[in-house]
Parts: C-alpha cells; sequence; structure tokens
C-alpha cells in the first residue's frame, strides 16, 4: 500500500544529534519544508537520539539553531526517538506475535563463526538464523534479539519519486534485528513506528538511506500499515565532483551564517542544489514553495559553487528590506564572535543601506564597504589612499570646507557646490573625489563621496576634512 495522494501532506527532518546540522541536512530540511508549506501541509521535526553513545544536547541545540537560522520553522513539539523507546518495543512484540518476527538465540560468536565459514568456502556471509523456524518449545532461557522475518524469494519494489522504480531482490536482505537482547530498539525499527505514528505521508531525505527504504517498507507491510510516498535525493559534492568533506570549506550550516551569507539567500541557493524550476535562479521562498515539486529534483549528484552562491546572495541582499538586512547583520556580527554594533554605528549603517547593498555579496563585504560609516576618527588612510593626500590636495581639502559650512547638505547641493569648485580650479571631478575619499573613508574604493557626506552628516564630514587638511 502506498499513502494516498488526497491526504494532507506530512513531512519530516529527522536528524542524529552526533554533531552540526551539515549543509546537506539543511538542504534535505528545506526540501521538506517546502514540499509541505507549499501544500498547507505539515512539516515536522524528530531528533533520532538513540545512539545514546554519540547523541548529545550540544548538538540538538546546534541542530535546532542552524533550522532557526535558516527560517525552517517546524509544526508542534520536536520529538525524541529515544523517548519513544517502548512504543517501538511494543510494535516490535506486535511482530513477533503476527508471525512477522521471531526470536532468535545465536550469539554474537556463533554469528562471527557462521560468516567466517562462508568466507571460507566462498558462500554469501548473509546470515540465516536457524532459529527462524525453530518450535518455540525449543526455545533455550536465554538472552535473545527479535528478528523481522524477511521475505526469502521475490523481490521488493520501491517506487520512488525521485530515483523512479529500484528493485531489490529479497535473498540479497537478510532477516533485521529489530529488538535488541537489552530491550532496546533499533533504528531500523523505531524510523518506522515513528514516521506511521506521526503520521508521515512523504519520506524525502539523502540516497545514502535508499536501501534502507527496502528493509523499512517490510516493516510496514509486516504491521498493515500504508507505506509513504518515497524520494531520495541526491547528495551533496564539492566543486571537484567528489563527496563533500572538510576539505571542500564550510560543511555546517551554522558556518554559512559565520562567514555573512544572508539566510534568504541561503535558502534560494540551497533550494537550487539539485532541484529547478525552469530556468530560475533567483526566487522567494514564497514563490519556491508555490513552484517546488518532487518531479524538479534531478538524480545526479548537485556541487556546491560558491560563486553562485555568492551571487544569489548579493542578488537577496539587494532586495532586503533595511530592518531584516539589519537584524541578519546584527545576527551574523555574534555568529561570527564579532563586536556588536554601536548605537551610533547602527544609525549610521542604517542610514547608508541605499548605497551600501546592491554592491555586497555578503555581510562582511557591506560592512568593509561601510567602514566608512563605521569608524571614528582620526580616519587611517591605506597606503593607496594616502598617496592623494598630497600638500596641494591638502591645501584643497581647505579651501573647500568653508564652502561645505553653508551648504544646505541636499545630495543636489553638494554636486553644485563641488562640481563648481573643481571647475573654479581647472580639474576633474575625479581629481577632487580622490582626496576626499581618502578623507572621508580612508580607501581608493568607497561609495560616492555625496552619499557619504549625507551618511556621516555635515559635522562629521567638515571635521574629517580638517583632520586630513592638517595631517
Amino acid at each position: 500500500m502506498s499513502a494516498a495522494s488526497d491526504k494532507p501532506v506530512v513531512t519530516r527532518f529527522a536528524p542524529s544529534p552526533t554533531g552540526y546540522l551539515h549543509i546537506g541536512g539543511g538542504r534535505t530540511a528545506l526540501f521538506n519544508w517546502l514540499y509541505a508549506r507549499g501544500r498547507q501541509g505539515t512539516f515536522l521535526l524528530r531528533i533520532e537520539d538513540t545512539d545514546r553513545e554519540r547523541s548529545t544536547p550540544e548538538a540538538t541545540d546546534a541542530i535546532l539553531r542552524g533550522l532557526t537560522w535558516l527560517g525552517l520553522d517546524w509544526d508542534g513539539e520536536v520529538v525524541s526517538q529515544f523517548a519513544r523507546k517502548d512504543r517501538h518495543a511494543e510494535v516490535a512484540r506486535e511482530m513477533l506475535e503476527r508471525g512477522a518476527a521471531y526470536k532468535c538465540f545465536s550469539t554474537q560468536e556463533e554469528i562471527e563463526g557462521f560468516r567466517e565459514a562462508a568466507r571460507a568456502e566462498g558462500r554469501s556471509t548473509l546470515f540465516r538464523s536457524p532459529w527462524r523456524d525453530a518450535d518455540p518449545a525449543s526455545h533455550p532461557d536465554a538472552p535473545f534479539v527479535i528478528r523481522m522475518k524477511a521475505p526469502r524469494s521475490g523481490e521488493t519494489v520501491i517506487e520512488d519519486e525521485v530515483q523512479g522504480t529500484v528493485r531489490f531482490q529479497n535473498e540479497t536482505l537478510d532477516d533485521m534485528v529489530v529488538l535488541r537482547s537489552d530491550g532496546t530498539p533499533t533504528y531500523m525499527l523505531a524510523v518506522v513506528v515513528d514516521d506511521h505514528d506521526m503520521g508521515v505521508t512523504h519520506v524525502i531525505r539523502g540516497d545514502d538511506h535508499l536501501n534502507n527504504a527496502a528493509r523499512q517498507t517490510m516493516v510496514y507491510e509486516a504491521m498493515g500499515w500504508e507505506v509513504p510516498v518515497w524520494a531520495h535525493i541526491p547528495l551533496i559534492h564539492g566543486p571537484d565532483g567528489k563527496k563533500l568533506s572538510k576539505r571542500h570549506g564550510a560543511l555546517g550550516v551554522e558556518e554559512y551564517q559565520a562567514m555573512g551569507y544572508p539566510a534568504a539567500g541561503m535558502r534560494n541557493y540551497l533550494a537550487r542544489l539539485g532541484w529547478s524550476h525552469g530556468d530560475d535562479e533567483f526566487f522567494t521562498s514564497e514563490q519556491a514553495m508555490g513552484w517546488f515539486d518532487l518531479d524538479g529534483i534531478g538524480r545526479s549528484p548537485a556541487r556546491l559553487d560558491f560563486k553562485k552562491l555568492e551571487s544569489v546572495c548579493g542578488q537577496h541582499i539587494a532586495v532586503m528590506e533595511d530592518a531584516e538586512l539589519m537584524r541578519e547583520i546584527a545576527a551574523y556580527l555574534a555568529a561570527a564572535r564579532k563586536p556588536a554594533l554601536t548605537d551610533l554605528q547602527a544609525e549610521r549603517l542604517e542610514k547608508g543601506l541605499y548605497a551600501l547593498k546592491d554592491r555586497a555579496k555578503t555581510f562582511p563585504e557591506l560592512l568593509e564597504k561601510a567602514r566608512f560609516a563605521l569608524e571614528s576618527r582620526p580616519i587611517s588612510a591605506d597606503d593607496a589612499a594616502a598617496k592623494s593626500l598630497d600638500p596641494v590636495s591638502r591645501g584643497i581639502l581647505r579651501e573647500l570646507t568653508p564652502m561645505l559650512q553653508a551648504a544646505s547638505w541636499s545630495k543636489q547641493d553638494l554636486e553644485a557646490i563641488l562640481t563648481a569648485f573643481a571647475g573654479e580650479k581647472g580639474m576633474g571631478f575625479g581629481k577632487l573625489a580622490a582626496p576626499l575619499r581618502t578623507a572621508l573613508a580612508g580607501r581608493t574604493v568607497t561609495p560616492s563621496v555625496y552619499d557619504m557626506m549625507l551618511v556621516i552628516g555635515r559635522d562629521e564630514t567638515i571635521a574629517r576634512l580638517e583632520d586630513a587638511a592638517a595631517a
């Protein structure tokens, strides 16, 4: 049985809390979120913390922070898989009662001995338990595991929305353990029970789980439960086409926040990483919700491309509302462990965003271009800019300063004054702009001198020009 298409959509993201939220996990969460949100469905979050030795509260917190930064909101409470272990064990015992599972008393030593003998004889090492069809009267008083009675012939077919029809020969699948001898459930059972109980209709996850789908389908069928729609998405590779690793750069979602990428840009870029909607490269999350469908996901691994990421992020910074941009910049500074902006810096930055945000691809780049608004006097000039402050230029600044005292401080008035002054001196505006840039920003590449003057105001402009003229 497959999930009915007319049921309300329920998706889930189910990470293991053994480390940070991987960029691939972030994309999986995004795909599930887009699919549910675009269909007025439900997006659930489950922490698969059954591996008690490797699961940590710190890792769970990191996952939640990463999802929150990406803007992926989930419905209801976060579910702990470990907290549901009694329910998983209950299902294992029900499988036993249904004859879909059996008690296996084979020890680890016996299983390893079987495999060694099989290797030596050149036959399959797939363990076939001698207890599968044993009379319960012959059961010893000893520890046992519960194994699922997998079919030994025929095939298990997965109809996958991304991978197409995938067939598994049942003779290649073993009778997997569903309940360990200490009474704890295995991951393979827990996932199915949780997905069923949470009403998950679509399982969208990495294609490294494709083989699991065959064995998990057997659990669904053994319990007479509806099988969800499967969609196994290709993994993300590095720019060189190899599996993503630390040599390719950042792996954790939070690292991207600390590098200064905007969340909307990351959502846009990750959505395009393996999924497409025609030739659209730049879009909002609202558009993506309306467009996203499983048939737009490709079967080949997607390649991380930092130039494309920066390009998309730059477009999002350019169209972002100023208040939202200021909030994200503050969050970036905190994530990157950099000092927060002072009230004066924040006021000047927000005032200058109109001249800055269409020229930056990341927040560090934007803040670098905004240095003129963030630095305090005296402004120190870099080597290239300092060359434009020769004695003649200082004299020009001294002459210009009194003329600015009486300006109305509008862009039109400032343009008129500076253009007329340059004309009187018989110099091109570029010759005048160079020492002005050095005085105002200490850099050769800046926003226009008019924009800088308007952002920092009359008093600060004149003070900086006087500093430079006296240097």
